[in-house]
This record gives structure tokens, sequence and C-alpha cells, in this order.
């Protein structure tokens, strides 16, 4: 599957979660860009926060198979993606889960706020098996 044309940090956001990339993922982010994964959780501020929220993450799946893209709609320096997550548990238990990101984009092009809307109880729920 072909990604849908995004802004680059989008771009980057999703193809890093694919490649289990910490550092590119968080990168897509501006210094001081908050992440609210999902929305109604504490949000994560900062680029360093948002690294180490997502390093803390990935050990618990192998593999992370990451987020795809599905569709994308940019208006000026807000994009709104639909998407699908996919990984496998350590004990070989897939999940599966899907969601809306809204993103908001800085003036340098990097993503200054992120929020995710999925069903966090349905993925708990395949956590638990």
């Amino acid at each position: 599957m072909t990604f849908p044309a995004m802004p680059p940090a989008i771009l980057q956001f999703f193809s890093a979660s694919q490649e289990g990339d910490v550092d590119a993922w968080a990168k897509a982010f501006a210094e001081d860009g908050v992440f609210h994964d999902p929305v109604g959780a504490p949000p994560i501020t900062g680029r360093a926060a948002i690294r180490d929220f997502i390093a803390s993450v990935l050990p618990n799946f192998r593999p992370f198979l990451g987020l795809t893209p599905v569709e994308a709609h940019t208006i000026g320096n807000q994009v709104a993606v639909s998407w699908r997550g996919a990984a496998v548990t350590l004990d070989g238990r897939p999940v599966n889960w899907s969601g809306i990101n809204i993103y908001e984009l800085d003036g340098a092009g990097l993503i200054q706020e992120a929020k995710a809307y999925f069903n966090i109880a349905v993925f708990q729920a395949q956590l638990a098996g």
C-alpha cells in the first residue's frame, strides 16, 4: 500500500512507525510538540518526552508493524489522517486497531500537536488476551 499525499513531517510520522525508528518518529515533532495518545490521556509534551514514550511502547511488541495511513486531508497547517495499526505481542497475539489523527504543523512544517483518536479499551483488551 502506498501512503496518501501528506506533508513531509506526517509522512515521517507514519514511515518511522512502520520502521520502528524511535528517533525519526520523534523528530517529526517540533521540540515543544505535544502528543495526545490517545485524546483524553495526559498529553506528552516535548520531543524528548515523546521519544521516551514511543521507546517505552515498541519493546512490548515483536514485531510492531506500525501505523498505516488510509486517507489524509490537509487544509493549511492542519492534517487529518485515518489509519490502521498492527502489531504482535511478545507472546504471539495479533493486535489491530484504527483511528484518526489530527495534526497541527508549526511554521517549519513539524508537528506542533498531534491528537490520536482511537478506542484505547479495544487496544488494551487485545493486549490482555
